[in-house]
């Protein structure tokens, strides 16, 4: 049993949902996801709200039960109110500038680094602070991962690209005598 899956999924005003031969829609204010469901979960909406229920018992419904159940609440969730991660560029020298659909890393390289945007996200850099938002939770997930993999924070001094949240564990490093 699914304590994530047995949850019933609110719609809120302004927001459409619908499910056609597996593929749920919905439609918000700010855009429309689609995605397709295989498997033997029942979907069924109501006016105001969804609920899932597993067709037979197995481990891989069960399984699916709960992803099944985010991935539907992400997906109304994000049509009402983008996602929205921060990445920190720290280091001297350090910075990171929006050009068009492309983003632009200096990060004490020879080069400079280009990552190209996806069309779905909106990001904006000011103050070395990147603002990465979006409609699909694992769009902007995945993005900003992968702008944080090009250079990780280094426990010494804290260069790199960290998110906001993030904690650094500071080491102390060498000691002169």
């Amino acid at each position: 049993m699914s304590r994530i899956g047995k949850k019933i999924i609110a719609i809120p005003d302004k927001t459409e949902v619908t499910n056609s031969g597996g593929v749920v829609t919905v439609k918000g204010p700010l855009g429309t996801m689609s995605r397709d469901f295989t498997g033997e979960i029942a979907i069924n909406i109501s006016e105001k709200e969804v609920t899932l229920k597993p067709i037979r018992e197995s481990l891989e419904n069960s399984a699916l039960w709960g992803t099944y159940s985010s991935h539907i609440s992400n997906m109304v969730a994000g049509v009402n109110k983008a996602f929205e991660k921060k990445l920190i560029v720290e280091g001297i020298g350090f910075k990171a500038e929006v050009k068009e659909d492309v983003l632009q890393l200096n990060l004490g390289f020879s080069h400079i680094i280009k990552v190209n945007i996806p069309k779905d996200l909106k990001v904006i850099s000011e103050k070395n602070i990147i603002t990465v938002s979006g409609v699909n939770k694992e769009t902007v997930g995945q993005f900003t991962a992968q702008v944080r993999a090009l250079k990780k924070p280094e426990p010494y001094k804290g260069k790199g690209i960290r998110y906001a949240d993030e904690v650094i564990r500071r080491k102390q490093g060498k000691k002169t005598t």
